[in-house]
């Protein structure tokens, strides 16, 4: 039987590659992001069967809609991978910044949220399925200036924890992926260096591997692991005056 697998965050970037990377194992591909153009541009390019949904995963309704459409279409997917995010440097000082801080949060918490809540329960009554959410590193320690990506990386490693316990024994596993810097639209407004950068179709590979293993947490690259284990054990007179002067991402970004 052909697996299914639904991807949000899908118009570009990792999810556009791991989109890539499961037609050409023959998946059939729900495909959900915000810009149309890039999502019919993808789609005529993997072999294949696929649907598109330009749909806005902090819109909870549509992203309902869509995950309805797709089971009646194909079934109950396979692979549920909620991928999608944004990011852009914030300082709680700049009162224009809230904004920035709420449409973080929404998207890429509350967001991964509404794309799992349509599909748990039919992989729970089936007895099987992967939910895969992308985290960051930037989870694992507060970074200056990006109070709001950090904070919303925190809550999924948290949230996504809080459901792998919920569903243990269901057949349903969770996966958490923690990428660290990969070669994407997101990173490309960086300026500051960028360690173990991975291309971003090598970087799905990995993801699909460990997805395929069903791993509960991994950090992807590995190098990027080691760095998250000993960041949590830096203690705060140290881990603040040197990331203090690390590099910051730019404010007022699109989102």
């Amino acid at each position: 039987m052909t697996l299914r697998v639904f991807i949000t965050g899908a118009s570009s970037g990792i999810g556009a590659a791991l989109a890539r990377h499961y037609a050409a194992r023959g998946v059939t591909l729900g495909l959900l992001g915000r810009r149309e153009s890039a999502l019919l541009e993808l789609a005529r390019s993997l072999p294949g069967e696929h649907v598109i949904y330009c749909v806005d995963v902090a819109e909870p309704a549509a992203l309902t809609e869509a995950a309805a459409d797709f089971i009646a279409r194909f079934g109950v997917p396979d692979v549920v991978i909620a991928n999608a995010g944004v990011s852009a440097g914030t300082l709680t000082e700049e009162a224009d910044d809230l904004a920035a801080f709420d449409r973080v949060m929404r998207t890429n918490v509350l967001g991964m949220v509404a794309t799992f809540q349509p599909f748990v329960a039919p992989m729970r009554a089936r007895g099987s399925g992967r939910l895969v959410g992308i985290a960051s590193v930037a989870g694992i320690r507060g970074l200056p200036g990006a109070g709001a990506y950090s904070a919303s990386k925190a809550a999924v490693i948290a949230y996504l924890e809080s459901l792998r316990v919920e569903l243990h024994g269901s057949g349903v596993r969770v996966v958490t992926i923690a990428p660290g810097y990969i070669a994407t639209p997101m990173t490309a407004v960086n300026t500051y260096p960028m360690p173990f950068m991975l291309p971003v179709d090598e970087a799905a590979r990995r993801f699909v591997k460990a997805i395929d293993a069903g791993i509960g947490y991994t950090v992807i690259p590995w190098q990027m692991g080691v760095v998250a284990k000993l960041l949590r054990l830096l203690p705060n007179f140290l881990f603040d005056p040197i990331f203090a002067r690390a590099g910051r991402k730019p404010r007022g970004l699109p989102l």
